[in-house]
């Protein structure tokens, strides 16, 4: 099983910048569609971003559209969360996705599509 691991996460303040990074290892991802979750504080966790094996597709919830954006390095196996424009509402706990063997242009929006997920990484906004 691939294992995966956030990095990125910190405090920042609001309308700050924060590059969140999922590096897979154990083995080479096999056309994995990959996304990014969060759970706030006392909430459910919730879809933020997904991006196709290929890259060339993405989609993004309504609460982050216009300020993160999501890509991948499948030489480095490693997919990104740009978040800009951060605000207190963001503060959540984030964690990386994977699941393997999709098609080049598939994308997975739900978290029980997902087979592989990493640890977490707290990102903290403050106001």
């Amino acid at each position: 099983q691939v294992q995966l691991v956030e990095s990125g996460g910190g405090l920042v303040q609001a309308g700050g910048s924060l590059r969140l990074s999922c590096a897979a290892s154990g083995r080479t991802f096999s056309s994995a569609a990959m996304g990014w979750f969060r759970q706030p504080p006392g909430k459910e966790r919730e879809f933020v971003a997904a991006i196709s094996w290929s890259g060339e597709r993405t989609h993004f919830a309504d609460s982050v559209k216009g300020r993160f954006t999501i890509s991948r390095d499948n030489a480095k196996n490693t997919v990104y969360l740009q978040m800009n424009d951060l605000k207190p509402e963001d503060t959540a706990v984030y964690y990386c996705a994977a699941d393997e063997w999709h098609s080049g242009s598939t994308l997975l929006l739900t978290s029980a599509q997902y087979g592989n997920w990493g640890q977490g990484t707290q990102v903290t906004v403050s106001s």
